[in-house]
């Protein structure tokens, strides 16, 4: 009997709160998803409240039902509104509709042993945490992708030194240090974190995302139905897929897509975001007809969209390192393909490139080095495969779904305060 009571107190109880999952289109939305699916696998109680889609545009959201129990995992969808996320009023009023019963909802939830696990979407989630955390027992982690106020500073939607990023960071320092743990991707995040808010080193730890390498993996692209379509089997393709915002760049590679245009190349373009008109009006404006700009995939044809290249792109701006990270690259090594690499000289994008041999990296700006690196790699089928080959075995050893979910498990045991062990 109390064999049995101890392994019951024992269990991981987690709760996991972003504002995007399954099936909305957010990449973090289906991140979380396949974390709760294997963490409920390890034998974790795993429970998730979100919202309804709302992150792509209208034509992407699926309907879904309210509350489901699906693979294990509880998930509670709330009723916000879904304004466009382009706009800063749209998002803003959109976090608001979602913060403000989430907060009612922590305040009264009453479940013995849980650990909170609040992401960066909305950027502000934690100070639910935080707040909660003052007037009773609640233990939380915090998990950051995009590091806020820097990325609004960045874009220039708040003002450097102003108020608004004061009072914000005085809200992080309390967010981070009243967390037990905090979980990022990156070792400049890790760092971000410590130096910005003074939190103690051992509790700020590195976990990678990854790529589900069961659902996305290598296939010829010449079997790939999109590439079929798209007429994409025979000249060489440069494919990037995912969210063309702010925090990418993509001047380089259309700028090296102009250098390509006379010969037999194809640069993809998909999916959505703050820079696709841009992206649009450039690619009229540069004369680019090889260059093409498509929407979002439905989800099940993901695999088959991806392989439908020889390279895959991945890119992330300038001053973006450790405030942001791109989960593109996981994918990108999932599917077995080179990765052409733009990014400034001391990103972890160029190290794992160059340490490990999976593609091109490149500098932001280096349109001509870019489109040498093109020529090389259509010239030489040979080490491009092989590159492909490297990159979908450096996924298999470090970036895979099971690898990070141990690694997840084992945090927010501690932040638990449990015993190590399984959940």
């Amino acid at each position: 009997m109390n064999a049995t009571n101890d392994a019951a107190t024992d269990r991981l109880r987690v709760v996991i709160l972003n504002q995007y999952y399954v099936p909305d289109v957010a990449s973090t939305g289906h991140l979380l998803h396949e974390l709760a699916e294997d963490l409920a696998a390890q034998g974790v109680e795993v429970s998730v409240i979100t919202s309804r889609p709302s992150y792509g545009p209208p034509e992407t959201w699926q309907p879904c039902p309210r509350r489901e129990f699906t693979n294990g995992v509880n998930v509670n969808r709330m009723i916000t509104t879904r304004l466009s996320k382009d706009h800063l009023f749209g998002r803003v009023l959109n976090s608001l509709t979602f913060l403000s019963p989430l907060m009612f909802r922590m305040l009264f939830r009453r479940g013995p042993g849980e650990v909170f696990l609040y992401t960066t979407n909305p950027p502000y989630l934690g100070v639910i945490g935080a707040v909660v955390s003052v007037l009773r027992r609640h233990r939380y982690v915090v998990l950051l992708h995009d590091s806020y106020p820097q990325l609004a500073t960045w874009v220039g939607k708040i003002r450097p030194g102003g108020l608004i990023e004061r009072i914000w960071h005085r809200m992080n320092r309390t967010i981070y240090g009243r967390a037990e743990q905090t979980i990022v991707l990156c070792r400049a995040a890790r760092t971000l974190v410590c130096e910005k808010y003074n939190v103690d080193p051992e509790r700020v730890h590195i976990i990678h995302n990854w790529a589900d390498g069961e659902k996305l993996h290598p296939i010829p692209k010449a079997e790939s139905d999109f590439a079929k379509e798209h007429d994409l089997v025979e000249p060489f393709t440069v494919l990037y897929s995912g969210n063309l915002g702010l925090y990418y760049e993509f001047d380089t590679i259309l700028r090296a897509a102009e250098l390509l245009k006379d010969e037999n190349f194809r640069l993809v373009l998909i999916g959505a975001g703050g820079k696709r008109s841009w992206i649009e009006k450039q690619i009229a404006d540069r004369g680019l007809r090889h260059t093409e700009l498509l929407p979002y995939q439905p989800f099940e044809r993901l695999n088959d969209s991806l392989n439908a290249c020889d390279v895959s792109l991945v890119t992330i701006a300038e001053g973006i390192e450790g405030i942001s990270y791109p989960s593109k690259l996981y994918s990108s090594l999932a599917i077995g393909k080179p990765i052409l690499a733009l990014s400034e000289h001391d990103s972890e994008l160029r190290q794992v490139l160059t340490e490990h041999g999976v593609g091109r990296w490149h500098a932001l700006g280096d349109a001509d080095g870019v489109a040498e690196s093109i020529r090389g790699m259509m010239a030489d089928p040979g080490g491009t495969a092989r590159m492909g080959a490297n990159a979908r075995t450096l996924f298999e050893k470090q970036f895979t779904l099971q690898a990070s979910s141990r690694h997840y498990a084992e945090v927010l045991r501690l932040a638990a305060g449990l015993p190590a062990g399984d959940a």
